[in-house]
């Protein structure tokens, strides 16, 4: 099966309208939203054609097709006007055979990460930085060999980053620019 990873629209229009495009054209059966959903946050400039009402109606039209959790921006208002489920911190997921670990990244990352076996998979948003990497990491008490993926950030990237988002196709991961440009990628 395959998946679409996108994380941080925060209520961009046109970047959500970028991202539903590029759900369309991947052949994704689900979209997989990584938080920061409707609203900018405080530390972030407004992106491009902020309009949450758009965004919410974009959404709604496909929430059938989505798997969200919360981000740091997103709130029980929120949860209000989209039709599909966004309050979970984390979701587990077994897609293609491997665990993921989804979660928006304030909380849970690299550097603390949830209980995870070896060869399980932590993707996050939150840091607009997008990352496919193997990696050890401790939980304080042990060490596990898992990979930590981020599709990047659809509508804020940073670190001079484009916008992107990221397919799981099988045990590719792959993180794409809006273009379809291969930025990044991992076989799981």
């Amino acid at each position: 099966m395959k998946y679409m990873f996108a994380s941080d629209i925060h209520g961009s229009a046109y970047y959500c309208r970028e991202m539903l495009e590029a759900f369309d054209r991947s052949g994704a059966e689900r979209l997989i939203l990584l938080g920061d959903i409707l609203y900018h946050g405080p530390r972030n400039d407004l992106p491009k054609d902020y309009a949450p009402k758009e965004v919410i109606a974009m959404l709604n039209e496909r929430k059938d097709r989505i798997y969200a959790v919360r981000g740091n921006c997103d709130t029980e208002v929120d949860q209000m006007v989209l039709q599909f489920p966004i309050l979970a911190d984390y979701a587990l997921l077994a897609l293609n055979g491997v665990t993921f670990y989804a979660t928006h990244g304030h909380v849970y990352n690299q550097d603390h990460i949830p209980p995870m076996q070896n060869g399980d998979v932590l993707v996050h948003g939150h840091t607009h930085l997008l990352k496919a990497e193997r990696t050890q990491a401790s939980d304080g008490e042990r060490t596990v060999e898992i990979t930590v993926l981020n599709p990047g950030s659809t509508s804020i990237p940073k670190g001079g980053n484009p916008p992107t988002y990221a397919i799981l196709d099988g045990r590719e991961f792959t993180i794409l620019t809006f273009e379809d440009e291969t930025v990044a990628g991992i076989t799981l």
